[in-house]
């Protein structure tokens, strides 16, 4: 059976850092959704921080590095995506956004993503409804309906996973991606070089994805 590529991007800058933490849990709880259904699931995690220079380097020689340029690969070849960014001034990152900057705008078309974000208090959620959200919108990706902001506080709730605080919210939103995903046919084997045309899902099975 072919697996599903999922490619994680955290922009985290501490190491360790909360924005990976989180970005860690959402892919495990998303693989661990298909996994039920027998769906295997290929990850691979882009950090950020570890392409900085690279990406600065981009907008002024127009050109990427090899290791930006294995990301930017990636994310094309990705069948669905997970992107969580700490909230700076109520925003996401700046170099969240110049990633998604030099990547060309109809990579993300039609592909199923999940958004998150982290910050110090809970008053930056809604960066993600009113600046995460509407990026990749603009991208034409299908951004799932739910999603997920940790707070420090956040961090310390307990009680049912499904249900109650980040951790329910956590397997709600991987359990919409998964929905979306398994609609989908997978691009192919990890190492399969060749660029494949993505499989147009209609609008309505995506729709059913998200409620079954």
């Amino acid at each position: 059976m072919t697996a599903y590529r999922l490619v994680v991007i955290s922009a985290g800058l501490s190491k360790p850092s909360s924005t990976r933490l989180l970005a860690d849990r959402l892919a495990e709880a998303t693989v661990r959704q298909l996994g039920v259904e027998g769906r295997e699931v290929d990850v691979q995690v882009v950090e950020l921080r570890d392409l900085a220079t690279d990406i600065a380097h981009n907008f002024v020689t127009g050109f990427p590095g090899p290791a930006l340029r294995e990301a930017i690969g990636a994310v094309g070849r990705a069948d669905g995506l997970i992107a969580v960014t700490p909230i700076f001034a109520a925003s996401y990152s700046g170099l969240f956004k110049s990633f998604f900057d030099v990547i060309d705008p109809d990579t993300l078309t039609g592909k199923p993503v999940l958004i998150a974000a982290t910050g110090g208090t809970a008053r930056h959620s809604l960066a993600l409804e009113h600046a995460v959200r509407p990026l990749f919108s603009y991208l034409r990706s299908v951004v799932v309906p739910t999603s997920v902001y940790a707070a420090t506080d956040d961090w310390g709730t307990t009680g049912d996973r499904l249900t109650d605080g980040l951790p329910g919210r956590i397997e709600r939103a991987a359990g919409e991606l998964a929905g979306l995903l398994a609609g989908r046919v997978p691009n192919g084997p990890a190492g399969d070089g060749a660029a494949r045309e993505e499989a147009v899902v209609p609008f309505e099975q995506q729709l059913a994805a998200l409620r079954a």
